[in-house]
């Protein structure tokens, strides 16, 4: 099983929420990440000036390494399989839902595909804060996906009072559980939210790129524009091996707020011939294992990112996860709970896909 898996973002909310608007903005900061758009809807869709109206079934290419594809929800793993082919060389993969389709049937086809190369990438569920209350009205369902969503974003903030927003937070934070929950206008977010954006060849990590020189450094050249969302990123690298019961208990309770956790861990005696990729987004946890790379340090690795999320407190934690020495050493069934999220060749159990 590679670990170079494609992330497979679900993208959803109701009619004017402004899903495509963010769609377009992480197309447009996607500096040289590859991303391939599915787009779940019918009619005239607005992608970087581009119309596929009525033209289900087909494939765009959208210039600056980015393919769309129309498609019916039924043809989302013929799809899948064609954006993933080796050829494309896709970094992640957006799927825009229609306004009115139920995200949870997207999700749960995603987490049936038995395409190797993917992995879910998390549903982001945008909503409209000046509309909020007239949507919950109108459309109900709206109080079924919120509690599914990994990442809700709070949209078109700027049209709304303090106050206003704030009874939108609370309502939102009810339904939405542990779902990360971020503020935007015009559907500006950082992409690094979503997926790991790509150093383009030649450019050095950090400096401007040429759609910072284009466009200013984050749309400082449009007055609307307030992309800075507050999110942080938590790094930790350990030396000595973690227990994985800890690393699951921790695992399991993750605070609020911590949207995404990649990296590599060192299990140590539990497993001493593998060292173990981790993949977590909102609910969705996914381990795979790889022989160590002849002649490497053996180090956990991990970096956390979220939203209000406290730093110190983190390291604290997973500092406690690891194995204080021999009298610590994990018995032999302490890697059960870790092997339960590694992907098995065969269909696996529903309750793998998403971390209790």
């Amino acid at each position: 099983m590679t670990t170079q898996q494609i992330p497979v973002v679900v993208l959803a909310g109701f009619l004017g929420a402004g899903k495509t608007t963010l769609l377009n903005n992480l197309l447009r900061g996607a500096r040289g990440t590859r991303i391939g758009v599915m787009v779940n809807d019918f009619g005239d869709i607005g992608i970087d000036a581009m119309s596929v109206a009525g033209q289900v079934g087909s494939t765009v290419s959208l210039g600056n390494g980015c393919l769309c594809c129309a498609v019916d929800a039924s043809e989302l793993d013929e799809y899948l399989e064609v954006l993933t082919r080796p050829e494309a060389r896709l970094d992640v993969i957006v799927i825009e839902a229609s306004g009115l389709a139920e995200p949870q049937e997207l999700v749960r086809m995603v987490l049936a595909s038995e395409n190797a190369r993917i992995v879910y990438g998390g549903l982001v569920q945008v909503v409209d804060a000046a509309e909020f209350a007239a949507t919950r009205r109108r459309h109900p369902e709206t109080d079924r996906h919120l509690p599914i969503a990994d990442l809700v974003v709070v949209n078109k903030t700027d049209r709304v009072s303090e106050a206003e927003l704030i009874a939108v937070h609370e309502t939102v934070g009810a339904l939405a559980g542990k779902a990360v929950v971020v503020d935007a206008t015009y559907g500006r977010i950082d992409p690094e939210l979503l997926f790991d954006r790509v150093v383009p060849e030649g450019e050095i990590e950090g400096q401007m790129s040429i759609e910072d020189i284009l466009y200013g450094e984050d749309g400082e050249d449009d007055p609307r524009a307030h992309v800075h969302t507050a999110y942080e990123t938590v790094s930790l690298t350990a030396a000595r091996p973690l227990h994985p019961r800890r690393l699951m208990a921790f695992l399991d309770a993750r605070p609020e707020g911590l949207y995404r956790i990649k990296g590599f861990v060192d299990f140590g005696v539990a497993d001493p011939d593998n060292r173990y990729t981790v993949h977590a987004v909102g609910r969705f946890l996914r381990f795979y294992p790889e022989r160590w790379p002849e002649g490497e340090e053996r180090l956990t690795q991990l970096v956390l990112i979220g939203s209000g999320v406290d730093a110190a407190g983190l390291r604290k934690e997973l500092a406690a996860c690891e194995q204080s020495g021999p009298q610590d050493t994990p018995d032999d069934h302490s890697m059960w709970g870790v092997l339960r999220y590694v992907p098995q060749s065969e269909e696996e159990p529903e309750q793998a896909d998403v971390s209790a």
